[in-house]
């Protein structure tokens, strides 16, 4: 077996284990936003620090002992556009709130037979691939190259000048013991559970693609888990697949939805279900546009820059997260917040 070949079925084993673990956890940023501001309930939410922190200390472990270097990811560059990054996020959060979810829990809804969230899937995979190289590509390239600012760091460690693995450490070890301090997490073993698993998949992707699937001739491009292109190119390759090839991204997609479906089938919680009326709908619709085409300006998604971004430590992972919040509080409790349906 090849590396490209062992790089694609570990990649398809990490979205086994993603889906099975977000299928049965329930493990999202926007159910835990929508939980801890409106029922006061923050299990969630501190699920999702957790795997921050997991991810945060387990990618800087890796770097620390020079296995990866985080440094070749296309989150650390010291240059991003000031504009687009901060409105891709708002975009993508915004719409994850009309959506019901982000990417990924779109594909842990649809393998337990959710049949919107396809709908929303496909929205998002086409819109991804209008922004990064259709139509709207020309616009997306005019914006960045007019807005587009240089730092003189990439990351926050090297921004203020300590050692990267200090920073890692206290805000590593700061996410960890906020989520264990609250005793109704303790008592919630799905909740912590999934953020230690869905946490610790992060280094495990940086591994595989940096490690397993290093080559000197033919390497693999440093990647971990995100769900915005790699939902694009999962439709690309199911319709042109003949004389391309499986990578890593398309791979943890399909792993995603089988280990839904399997622990679904496993928990007898497969259960189809369908829109209620039409504006729930294009709601829908509209939800999977936004996040697509706000993903690709934000560099990543809720999972994408919101674990394997900020696993990096880098400033634009920082300000693509406070746009995905603050897209997805608009839409949860803000002035452009929406009913339901």
């Amino acid at each position: 077996m090849s590396h490209t070949e062992l790089v694609v079925w570990m990649g398809l084993a990490i979205g086994l284990v993603f889906g099975a673990t977000g299928q049965l956890s329930g493990f999202c940023l926007m159910r835990g936003l929508a939980n801890a501001t409106t029922l006061s309930d923050w299990r969630k939410l501190r699920a999702f620090a957790l795997a921050m922190g997991v991810a945060l200390l387990g990618s800087q472990g890796l770097a620390a002992t020079s296995q990866v270097s985080l440094a070749a990811s296309l989150y650390a560059v010291p240059t991003f556009s000031w504009l687009a990054l901060p409105l891709g996020g708002l975009l993508f959060g915004y719409g994850m709130v009309l959506a019901n979810g982000c990417g990924a829990r779109a594909l842990v809804l649809l393998g337990s037979g959710n049949l919107r969230s396809f709908v929303v899937l496909v929205c998002l995979g086409l819109a991804a691939y209008m922004v990064l190289s259709g139509i709207l590509a020309p616009l997306r390239l005019w914006l960045e190259s007019g807005t587009t600012l240089r730092l003189p760091a990439a990351t926050l460690p090297q921004w203020v000048g300590l050692p990267d693995w200090l920073p890692a450490l206290l805000l590593g070890g700061a996410l960890c013991a906020w989520s264990f301090a609250s005793p109704d997490f303790r008592r919630s073993p799905t909740d912590w559970g999934g953020g230690l698993v869905i946490g610790a998949l992060i280094p495990i992707s940086w591994y595989t693609t940096g490690v397993v699937g290093f080559d000197d001739f033919e390497p693999v491009r440093l990647a971990s888990l995100t769900f915005v292109a790699p939902i694009g190119e999962s439709l690309q390759y199911l319709m042109l697949s003949t004389g391309t090839r499986l990578g890593f991204g398309v791979s943890v997609v399909g792993g995603v939805l089988a280990g839904a479906l399997a622990m679904a089938l496993l928990r007898k919680d497969f259960n189809l279900k369908s829109f209620d009326s039409p504006p729930h709908m294009l709601r829908s619709m509209l939800g999977g546009v936004l996040m697509g085409i706000g993903g690709v300006l934000s560099l990543g998604c809720s999972i994408g820059q919101g674990l394997s971004g900020f696993s990096t430590l880098s400033l634009s992972a920082f300000i693509a997260i406070a746009g995905i919040v603050g897209g997805a509080l608009l839409g949860i409790r803000g002035p452009l917040a929406l009913s339901k349906h």
